[in-house]
């Protein structure tokens, strides 16, 4: 039976409302990628002007994240998101009036704004996932990530629509970033961030320091290995999202639209397994449950690049999405075993996901020049799988706990 938010406790409150705005972060990535021709033609970019502009943003937005644990443990979750949510949504009013008044300049400042509000919403959203996972005591942080997923997929469907039917993209863009933004504040009024009472204290078995610096993490052996699944699981995602259908369409010689579908097989394969990974983990365990999906992975992308047959690809790109699933969300789990430090270690995992996102297209880009084709140059994600494989023992969790330090 359904139940009002405010009759619900804290914890639960808090797991409801932030599974939607992971679920509006999918729908605002998303939304606007298949409106990026429109954009081009409209601003007369070249394909290598474009990618320029969009790495931009890229950097802005990976400078923004390094300061993310300086900005949590200065002003707290709540007005670090606050601010995030504005800010994304001024950036992408900019996005879409850049193309509206053929301003390039327009169009790179909002690409910028945009990611630098990206940034400042995602750390708070994955150490409050950490805390929610903390504070129900077994596995929830995979079923934010399947959020966004199927948040991706209703993105996905709405800028293909309103390319369909001609609604101009500055339309399109401001309609989603008043909805989306708004709607992130609500979220965040309504209590998607708990209180520091509603997490369970822990009991730590070493004294915890009293000031942690935010720069320490990056020495901490634990942590780096922990980052090598990190950057593997965001390659291996951010590649399939930008080469996949491509590398379908120009390897099986298949139709645009077929492309897509393939795009959606990878997607809804991955909104599964996060939507039923939870069980897995709390039942295997993280380690078994990475190693699993590791392989899974592995298999998924050799079958992907290595067979003849369309059919047989079409099974690894749902291996493929598979197996990619749950690797981030167990790092953000793992890191997050010491509060504490949990937004010093988030923010690491998600610069490296950021690096990863930033200098991977670009890499199989440059395989696929020199091999003559996308699907081969995927077989690239391989390398960075076998080395999470190798990492994975890592993930399991700490001995040290500490009291949870945050506040609303």
């Amino acid at each position: 039976m359904f139940r009002p938010l405010s009759a619900l406790a804290a914890p639960e409150r808090a797991r409801v409302l932030l599974i939607g705005v992971f679920a509006l972060s999918g729908v605002f990535a998303f939304s606007w990628l298949a409106r990026i021709p429109s954009i081009r033609d409209a601003l007369g970019l070249t394909a290598a002007e474009l990618g320029a502009v969009l790495l931009v943003g890229s950097i802005g937005a990976l400078v923004t994240v390094f300061s993310g644990p300086a900005l949590l443990a200065r002003f707290g979750s709540t007005r670090v998101f606050a601010t995030g949510a504005v800010v994304m949504t001024i950036g992408f009013l900019l996005v879409g009036l850049g193309p509206a008044f053929a301003s390039r300049w327009l169009f790179g400042v909002g690409i910028l704004v945009n990611g630098i509000g990206g940034s400042l919403l995602t750390v708070p959203m994955n150490v409050e996932s950490a805390r929610i996972e903390q504070a129900h005591g077994r596995s929830v942080i995979p079923q934010f990530h399947a959020a966004f997923s199927a948040g991706a997929v209703v993105g996905s469907i709405l800028g293909a629509v309103a390319s369909t039917i001609g609604v101009p993209v500055v339309v399109q863009f401001s309609v989603v970033a008043v909805a989306t933004g708004t709607l992130r504040l609500v979220a965040l009024r309504a209590g998607m961030v708990m209180p520091a009472s509603a997490t369970p204290v822990r009991v730590s078995w070493e004294p915890a320091p009293a000031r942690v610096s935010q720069l320490a993490v990056w020495t901490e052996p634990r942590s780096i290995l922990i980052g090598v699944v990190a950057f593997a699981a965001a390659l291996s995602e951010g590649a399939a999202n930008n080469w996949l259908a491509l590398a379908f369409v120009d390897g099986f010689s298949a139709s645009e639209a077929f492309g897509g579908i393939v795009l959606g097989v990878f997607i809804g394969s991955m909104m599964l397994v996060r939507l039923l990974g939870g069980r897995a983990i709390d039942r295997l365990g993280r380690v078994a449950a990475l190693q699993l999906s590791c392989l899974f992975g592995v298999l998924g992308v050799a079958t992907f690049g290595l067979s003849s047959h369309p059919q047989v690809a079409l099974v690894g790109v749902a291996l493929w999405g598979a197996g990619t699933a749950l690797c981030f969300p167990l790092t953000v789990a793992a890191v997050s075993d010491e509060p504490r430090r949990a937004p010093a270690r988030v923010s690491m995992m998600a610069s490296l996901a950021s690096v990863a996102v930033m200098t991977g297209a670009p890499l199989i880009g440059v395989v696929a020049g020199s091999l003559g084709g996308a699907r081969h140059a995927l077989l690239v994600v391989l390398v960075p799988l076998l080395a999470a494989l190798f990492a994975s023992r890592w993930v399991a969790p700490s001995l040290t706990r500490v009291a949870d330090p945050l506040a609303a």
